[in-house]
């Protein structure tokens, strides 16, 4: 990210605001000008101030809080890239509709800079028809979609709809802005455990998470590398990876070898496991086998 890009940090109401703290103080610490932008529903999890405080300007939370009288305008035509973390399913679906009601989404519609939209929701939300068909609008016109994670939603439930992590969102910023010094460069990322079956239910394997990979693999997109990221896990890739799924050992190697010719660079950051079956049973083996 070169120094100076101008971001709009858009910050809808939803329990994972207090995130976009994070990934503003990222931005800014990465050289960027961030002009925070919070919803009405926002403030209600987080305050204004914190984001002024951080910010490269204070944060603004409404088309009529200032002596600009035009505020979408300035800052829909002045950004380098506009970025909303975390994305309401209410959002979403005001973008998508081309609905211009507050000064987020005026600012949306009044903008021809690249948009980072970053969904955080229940998973019964994300999952919705509606939602999905709304980002598949945003897709159709350009916009990057920066998946949720899973793991422990508010209310204690576990599924996907976390916001993604402030790191990995700044990462896809830095892949949409680019070209970075990876500019030309096809990097391979391994990432994950392997796990080799012993029946259906049973297998060797390890507890590595990929994390440290799917690191790696953000790391190289967001300067500018082409990247393949061939990983064991299910952690949602960041945009600008090219993920390619795989579960064995043999099925990790193949994976690799069928992109390795092509690459610049490869890092092998899985961990994959030492020993396998001789052979896998169709069926769950018994404990008296």
């Amino acid at each position: 990210m070169r120094p100076g890009t101008r971001i709009v940090l858009g910050v809808s109401g939803g329990i994972a605001a207090y995130k976009a703290v994070e990934v503003c103080r990222q931005l800014v610490d990465a050289g960027a000008h961030v002009s925070p932008v919070l919803t009405e529903d926002a403030l209600r999890f987080v305050g204004a101030l914190t984001f002024s405080a951080l910010a490269s300007e204070p944060a603004r939370t409404s088309l009529w809080d200032g002596p600009d009288p035009i505020p979408h305008t300035r800052l829909g035509q002045s950004a380098d890239l506009i970025v909303i973390a975390p994305a309401t399913a209410r959002v979403i679906a005001k973008y998508a509709a081309g609905i211009s009601d507050d000064l987020l989404t005026a600012t949306l519609l009044a903008t021809r800079a690249p948009v980072v939209v970053c969904p955080a929701m229940h998973t019964e939300m994300w999952e919705h028809p509606s939602v999905q068909d709304n980002l598949a609008t945003l897709r159709a016109r350009g916009v990057h979609i920066v998946d949720p994670e899973s793991g422990r939603l508010a209310g204690g439930d576990e599924g996907t709809g976390r916001l993604a992590d402030p790191a990995r969102i700044v990462a896809a910023i830095d892949a949409v802005l680019g070209p970075g010094d990876l500019d030309g460069v096809h990097v391979v990322v391994t990432a994950g455990g392997t796990r080799e079956p012993i029946d259906p239910v049973r297998f060797i394997g390890n507890r590595s998470s990929g994390k440290q990979g799917h690191a790696l693999a953000d790391e190289a997109a967001g300067r500018g590398a082409r990247v393949t990221l061939i990983t064991t896990s299910e952690r949602a890739a960041s945009a600008g990876v090219d993920a390619r799924r795989v579960e064995t050992a043999a099925e990790m190697e193949a994976a690799v070898l069928d992109v390795a010719a092509d690459a610049d660079v490869v890092i092998m950051a899985a961990a994959v496991a030492d020993f396998r079956p001789k052979a896998s049973a169709a069926q769950k083996i018994k404990k008296a086998e």
